[in-house]
């Protein structure tokens, strides 16, 4: 099955140790071979708990598959002045079958860059070969159908049908300690199984970044991105992102998404190619003790209102700074990820019912929402556009035309250098640039074109000090560090 988590190591060998016991401790005149009753029930009870996990196991497997990508990047052991080489580059991901029409979720950066995806799905075979089961192997080219980089979710097609699937719910019900199964392909290793149990059902692993995942110690390592995270019934419960490590292996902090946001992406990503999500001209952060303690609120837990547009929906339905929001849409809130969900999973055909609290005072604001997607997503799909790799900032950029322009979060840029993507490797050069930031000016020097930009930035020695000026969401931000 692969490898078991410590946790059910632990189990497994206190459940044998504990029929052993009793084994040992019958008595002397019992006859040769008799087990006690009670260790009987025990040792049954293990392999009753045994031969369900390798159902749940054989019922799931196949409809994880591999995912291999080949691309173009930068060659890192190439080093020649200013002479950057571009060489193909091979990935593998996971993915799980969520159609029998060839639907596959995956990570979004698994296929990020992609130029080509195959797809090694596995079927179980009829036959025999010695102690293990005939494995036939099926490889499909795929097609990408859809990204949304801010969830890491994917969506690519394969040209089959009648394969196995798993089924998306948004209704599941997830605990903290519950046993859950990851599958994958981590280093390559294809359909590898490991256990663990759920951590924490809402970990949100950055205080920037408004999303949140279910935290488990099954072992996930490179190759599992894209993966099921499945419950003791082989429901999904969740799609394996990310690991935290410092020291590149498993450490028992695994990172899903969990399987409510799956399911509503994988439903607008297949119909859409794209994600719509719903604004409401607000935002809110976590409640603190010591912010409670300081605005004198009437809770010291919970979501609050830090910013509400002017003329946006919020203020419109009469919300303010400072309020307390409650519920969405009968959703009880009690904390940033539970808000960003309630917003995250909302019907963007219908109004917002928001309760909140200001003072020790209960209300109600009912309120229209903004659908929008992250059209910057698209900038890579765009055919054509001109890539211009600077190493000295480890980006690709682009001059803003016609192409992209309309993919842009302001509609009044006219001219510039916007960062198409960044690199990635352990050579990079981390300036704090985003995709989709717009570049400005160097040291004051404006920016109009990626020819301007080349040679502003090739003039720099190590050491010198840079500072560039970029737009972001529709704001002047200055970015400051010495070129290496």
């Amino acid at each position: 099955m692969g490898v078991l988590g410590s946790f059910m190591k632990r189990l497994f060998l206190s459940l044998a140790l504990a029929a052993l016991a009793h084994a040992q401790s019958a008595p002397s005149n019992s006859p040769a071979g008799n087990v006690p009753p009670e260790a009987s029930a025990r040792m049954s009870s293990l392999r009753e708990f045994n031969n369900s996990l390798e159902q749940v196991v054989s019922r799931v497997s196949p409809a994880v598959v591999q995912i291999q990508v080949s691309g173009y990047g930068k060659d890192e052991s190439h080093n020649s002045g200013d002479t950057v080489r571009i060489v193909r580059q091979h990935a593998i991901g996971s993915g799980v079958i969520v159609d029998p029409d060839g639907y596959i979720m995956t990570n979004a950066h698994v296929v990020e860059g992609a130029q080509r995806v195959r797809v090694i799905v596995t079927l179980p075979g009829s036959g025999k070969a010695g102690p293990l089961p005939l494995r036939s192997q099926q490889i499909f080219s795929a097609k990408i159908l859809g990204r949304h980089k801010k969830s890491d979710l994917a969506l690519i097609k394969i040209d089959a049908t009648h394969l196995p699937a798993i089924s998306l719910r948004d209704n599941l019900p997830v605990r903290q300690g519950q046993l859950v199964f990851a599958i994958g392909s981590p280093e390559g290793l294809r359909d590898s199984v490991t256990m663990g149990v759920i951590s924490a059902v809402a970990r949100q692993t950055d205080t920037d970044n408004p999303m949140f995942y279910l935290q488990t110690d099954a072992p996930l390592n490179p190759g599992n991105s894209g993966g099921p995270l499945v419950d003791v019934d082989g429901n999904l419960v969740g799609i394996n992102t990310f690991m935290l490590s410092a020291g590149g292996g498993s450490e028992g902090l695994g990172f899903a998404i969990p399987a409510a946001i799956v399911k509503f992406d994988y439903e607008h990503l297949r119909k859409y190619g794209q994600v719509h999500r719903v604004a409401i001209g607000a935002t809110a952060q976590n409640i603190t003790p010591t912010l409670a303690a300081g605005l004198g609120l009437s809770r010291s837990w919970g979501v609050i209102l830090s910013n509400v547009g002017s003329g946006g929906f919020a203020q419109m339905a009469g919300l303010k700074v400072g309020d307390i929001i409650t519920e969405i849409d009968g959703r009880p809130i009690d904390s940033y990820p539970s808000y960003v969900e309630a917003l995250y999973l909302h019907s963007s055909d219908q109004v917002l019912r928001i309760g909140a609290l200001r003072g020790t005072t209960n209300l109600t604001a009912t309120l229209p929402v903004t659908v929008y997607h992250d059209k910057i997503d698209d900038l890579t799909d765009v055919p054509d556009l001109q890539r211009t790799f600077i190493p000295e900032l480890s980006v690709f950029v682009s001059d803003i035309d016609d192409q992209v322009k309309p993919l842009l979060r302001e509609d009044d840029i006219d001219s510039g250098v916007v960062v198409i993507a960044q690199t990635a490797g352990p050579n990079i050069t981390n300036v704090g640039v985003e995709a989709g930031d717009v570049i400005r000016s160097i040291n004051r020097i404006g920016m109009r074109s990626v020819a301007q930009l080349q040679e502003t930035v090739r003039k720099f020695k190590p050491g010198d000090p840079v500072v560039i000026q970029i737009e972001r969401g529709g704001k002047l931000q200055f970015l400051a560090f010495e070129m290496d």
